[in-house]
């Protein structure tokens, strides 16, 4: 009876004492750094593409010519025979004066005519003098120019085709110095004015393509071409502005219209890669991406260039071939050993 006791005692002791090696092991497992174990991460090999170069720029159409229509001197209007939005054609009556001046000086001018003939028959005979002759017949051309300005003047009309955009007189009114009458603008062809980055200068030459785009025709491209580019790059901005032309026959652009123009400067060959890829550092606008090699990683600063969908253009910072990471990079640093599932 005594052995049994002493056998279930060493027994229980031992029970006790692999309890507590077990619960030694059980807390070593516990305590296994997290950063010790390796980041899953995924890849993808990034090779060269042929990305165009495109600038989009903003700017406000507007008319080719603009003609200001007023008398060159006070005159009360009679009529005006054209509104605003109405079309006009070259040549045509826009606005005829008051002509009671022009009768009063034709009536002069006869009564001069009469007095040159007088004077020329006196000075035939030696009965005037050739300075007054001289005088008679300068007083006489003087009134026919004048009459010749009158009479052109009298009617005012359309030096180009376009439409009217401004009128600031009505009939009766006495014209002054308050701005024109009307305003006669060009609408084909039309333009827009862009200010391009010195970077461009080089590149930009007249008869270049440009795709116009406008908020009142969503979906619709209007094809343009670059007619002006400015000699002078401003100091301030270092941009140069440069003039496009936009064939308009329907007259569907109208100047003051927002419009985007969108130049390719032509293809160049960078590394592009998938968006996911490219993590923006904290606190700067710095880019970044992870390149896999190895088992390991490193820390890649990049240029980015234009977001295209899914994908960035690398203007530096990657050669073509490398692995990037583009899932699992919040527990990534540089030279950090990772682990690459699929």
């Amino acid at each position: 009876m005594k052995k049994q006791i002493q056998i279930a005692s060493l027994a229980f002791a031992a029970m006790i004492f692999a309890s507590c090696g077990g619960d030694k092991s059980a807390e070593n497992a516990a305590t296994v750094n997290p950063a010790d174990e390796k980041p899953e991460v995924k890849v993808e090999k990034v090779s060269m593409h042929s990305v165009p170069q495109t600038e989009t720029y903003t700017a406000t159409i507007e008319s080719d010519v603009k003609n200001n229509i007023a008398p060159n001197t006070p005159y009360r209007i009679e009529r005006v025979l054209v509104d605003v939005g109405d079309n006009v054609r070259k040549g045509q009556v826009l606005v005829t004066l008051d002509a009671s001046n022009l009768k009063q000086l034709k009536m002069q001018i006869e009564h001069q005519k009469l007095e040159f003939k007088r004077t020329d028959e006196l000075y035939k005979v030696g009965g005037a003098s050739k300075a007054e002759w001289d005088n008679a017949k300068l007083q006489l051309d003087i009134m026919e120019t004048q009459l010749k300005q009158m009479t052109e003047n009298i009617q005012l009309v359309s030096p180009i085709n376009g439409v009217v955009t401004a009128r600031n007189y009505d009939d009766g009114d006495m014209y002054g110095s308050g701005g024109p009458v009307l305003t006669i603008e060009q609408l084909n062809p039309v333009e827009l004015v862009i200010n391009v980055s010195e970077t461009y200068f080089s590149q930009m030459v007249k008869g270049m393509p440009v795709d116009v785009t406008l908020d009142a025709y969503e979906g619709e491209t209007f094809s343009g071409k670059v007619s002006t580019v400015y000699p002078t790059i401003d100091k301030q901005t270092h941009t140069f502005p440069v003039e496009v032309t936009i064939a308009n026959p329907s007259n569907k652009v109208r100047p003051g219209m927002f419009a985007r123009a969108t130049v390719n400067f032509g293809d160049v060959q960078h590394v592009v890669v998938p968006d996911m890829a490219v993590v923006k550092q904290i606190g700067s606008g710095d880019r970044f991406v992870y390149v896999y090699k190895d088992g390991k990683v490193s820390y890649n600063k990049v240029q980015i260039g234009r977001h295209m969908g899914e994908y960035y253009e690398i203007i530096s910072g990657i050669e073509p071939g490398s692995e990037v990471v583009v899932a699992g990079q919040t527990r990534l640093a540089d030279g950090r050993e990772v682990t690459v599932v699929k």
